[in-house]
């Protein structure tokens, strides 16, 4: 049996319909700079045990970001540190409402900090 080549449009549709109503969060955006190496896709979050929450970062290359269940039931600010991609790090700070926001499931982008020329949005949920 042939297996099929791609998707059509009407096959592409119907699958990005499908993963909107299960609601999966797809992302969308460009780097805030030039250069650094080719992007990477951020890793698929795997809710943890404990609750943590990884945010999707555009023209990734390498960066992970998490907010820990702890912070999340805090409900305080917090200034999370985008795991070392390419050599480098950016930051993300998020407020006491934004914090709050994404423990309740709501979506939340933010830009990083601008290091090596070029900044991320990341966003969660």
């Amino acid at each position: 049996m042939k297996e099929p080549v791609g998707f059509d449009r009407r096959e592409f549709t119907l699958a990005a319909v499908l993963a909107a109503l299960s609601g999966v969060t797809i992302t969308i955006s460009a780097c805030g700079g030039g250069g650094g190496s080719p992007s990477t896709p951020t890793p698929t979050p795997t809710p943890g045990a404990g609750g943590d929450k990884s945010g999707a970062i555009s023209a990734n290359h390498g960066h992970t970001a998490v907010i820990t269940a702890a912070q999340l039931t805090a409900g305080a600010a917090v200034s999370l540190t985008l795991t070392v991609g390419d050599g480098h790090t950016h930051a993300v700070a998020l407020s006491a409402a934004e914090v709050t926001q994404i423990a309740g499931n709501t979506r939340v982008s933010k830009e990083s900090t601008n290091d090596t020329g070029h900044s991320h949005t990341v966003t969660f949920n």
